[in-house]
């Protein structure tokens, strides 16, 4: 690495940490349940997460226009654990890490969303996550130092066309990525659509009858955000609770939330 590279790359870490401060505490709901989805995410889901109240995560909820600010790929167990022992289950695009592999435990404090691929073969499963791991310590978009420093704009003035743009402009080296952007790289090296360009074509079957085809396009990697998994209609959401066997009538309920129903109106 020259000289250059390496204080920009120092430059660049600093600026990811100081983005990465938090600005108030940030509150998960309550009724969120981290045990139920270490029960339930398999190898192929991707897993939104909130973010906290970060700058950097303030900032990509405003440019997404979206509560989820972060996206990682549960890959499963291989045996791997960190300091603590805990598995290390996700890969993920972590600003001032670069590509890295998490535990699932990382998230328990967050708001999260299972998003799952419908009818993944069991072939394209094993290539998915042989590829995700194969991606491990590759850099964060580090190089664009300037593009890190927009973060700590509060909620600058973005017209809603440009943002998404916004997101993408630090992305272009195969071996960079952002977190959305690593995911989406992943999907596309089995062919799995997350949000394709679609174009409608005419044609004509061998009888001469005139037919219309729908051709997919695969869309620019850059230009994915943690939204366009939830969003996608290619991924089930998957919900923990409910998957348990949810039943309201079981719930208790506080006293004086009791007392008030009983309450003439």
């Amino acid at each position: 690495m020259s000289l250059w590279n390496s204080l920009l790359d120092r430059l660049g870490r600093w600026v990811a940490s100081r983005a990465n401060d938090p600005r108030h505490a940030y509150e998960p709901y309550r009724a969120s349940r981290p045990d139920f989805v270490e029960r339930i995410i398999e190898p192929g889901d991707v897993l939104l997460v909130e973010g906290g109240n970060s700058k950097i995560a303030s900032a990509i909820k405003y440019l997404t226009q979206s509560t989820w600010s972060h996206a990682a790929l549960y890959v499963g167990d291989d045996g791997a654990r960190d300091a603590e022992g805990n598995a290390l289950t996700l890969v993920e695009a972590e600003l001032g890490k670069g590509i890295i592999t998490a535990p699932l435990a990382k998230y328990a404090r967050y708001n999260t969303r299972i998003c799952r691929p419908v009818g993944l073969t069991p072939a394209d499963r094993t290539r998915l996550i042989a590829y995700a791991r194969a991606q491990v310590g590759g850099r964060y978009d580090m190089g664009s130092v300037l593009d890190i420093i927009r973060y700590w704009v509060p909620n600058p003035p973005v017209p809603q066309r440009f943002r998404r743009r916004m997101i993408a402009l630090g992305a272009g080296q195969p071996t960079e990525a952002i977190c959305s952007t690593l995911i989406a790289r992943v999907f596309e090296h089995i062919r799995y659509p997350i949000l394709p360009d679609m174009e409608t074509i005419e044609a004509k079957d061998a009888l001469g009858r005139a037919q219309r085809r729908e051709i997919l396009h695969i869309r620019d990697s850059a230009l994915y955000t943690p939204r366009d998994f939830d969003v996608s209609p290619f991924f089930r959401i998957i919900k923990p609770t409910i998957e348990f066997g949810f039943d309201y009538k079981q719930l208790e309920w506080s006293e004086e939330e009791q007392t008030s129903e009983n309450q003439p109106s």
